[in-house]
């Protein structure tokens, strides 16, 4: 396996809404249906439909609900050997409104994800050790991605974090990433910098690299990604699309961009890759149903060159 993904599945309840709810209001008229979906899982299938070969660190539970995440995982060639079935939580669930314009709101019940243990990485230590790449994000222990990023960076594997959920993380976790991919709310938590454009995007990005992370990149929506390197500072443009659902563009663009590193293109191109890749997710409706393959991406930036 050359990425291996650590990190949250859950089931997605989605409502479509005119609009996303206020506090104490009542829309009806909504549509409803169920996706695969959790960070985790989302940044898996997307880095395996991306073309990658991709293991899967995760716990899921004992139910109907983690015996479908299973099937689906299995469906896009993904190894599951150390998905596991916790006998103690459900699976993890999450809650989605998604507004007409695309825009959403969620909340998740975490269930067997909050399970995932520094044993279940360690059990996993032939096949993070032998990635290229590994990915995470924050729906699991921070503890355990700690644990993970550190035996990463005993073993000379590069790791991406995506900081989301936003949440502090101590430097001592911070020093062990290659890459971390936050948008512009998470680099502010992280940095204290309200990024609004290019120049606070490149004062975040310095705080980042101050805590011994090499390469920052800043998602920004329909505008791309502000990717800071020693080599470069700037902006690599998104691509414009009809948004339906913007659920998982971060979980694709972080499996696309995955696949790009892996595949030895360089940064900028990787950016690239990925911004198509999360545009094109924000065309359809769900998290994991909206991860395109490595062919439509390849015709879509054939298309918009």
């Amino acid at each position: 396996m050359n990425i291996v993904v650590i990190g949250s599945s859950n089931t997605d309840m989605i409502i479509k809404v005119p609009r996303i709810p206020k506090a104490g209001e009542t829309i009806l008229g909504g549509v409803f249906t169920t996706a695969a979906g959790g960070k985790g899982a989302n940044q898996a299938v997307a880095a395996a439909r991306a073309g990658g070969k991709v293991a899967f660190v995760a716990r899921v539970g004992d139910d109907m609900f983690g015996d479908q995440a299973i099937k689906g995982f299995i469906k896009d060639g993904i190894n599951v050997e150390h998905v596991i079935k916790d006998k103690t939580a459900p699976s993890g669930v999450a809650e989605i409104f998604v507004a007409q314009d695309g825009e959403n709101s969620i909340a998740v019940a975490s269930g067997a994800n909050a399970n995932l243990s520094v044993s279940d990485v360690l059990n996993a230590k032939k096949q993070i050790t032998r990635a290229k790449i590994v990915i995470m994000q924050l729906e699991t222990p921070v503890d355990t991605i700690h644990a993970a990023a550190r035996l990463c960076y005993e073993h000379g594997v590069d790791v991406i974090l995506n900081p989301a959920p936003a949440q502090p993380l101590p430097d001592d976790l911070l020093k062990y990433i290659t890459i971390i991919t936050p948008n512009e709310t998470e680099a502010e938590l992280l940095t204290g910098i309200h990024v609004i454009d290019e120049r606070t995007a490149g004062q975040a990005a310095q705080i980042l690299h101050d805590k011994q992370i090499a390469t920052v990149i800043i998602t920004l929506g329909v505008k791309g990604a502000y990717l800071s390197t020693p080599e470069f500072n700037g902006i690599i443009p998104g691509f414009k699309v009809t948004a339906v659902d913007t659920t998982a563009a971060g979980d694709v663009f972080n499996g696309a961009l995955a696949v790009a590193l892996a595949e030895k293109r360089n940064i900028t191109e990787a950016v690239t890759f990925a911004n198509a890749a999360a545009a094109l997710s924000v065309t359809k409706l769900g998290a994991q149903p909206s991860a395109p393959f490595k062919k439509e991406i390849s015709i879509f930036l054939n298309s918009n060159n």
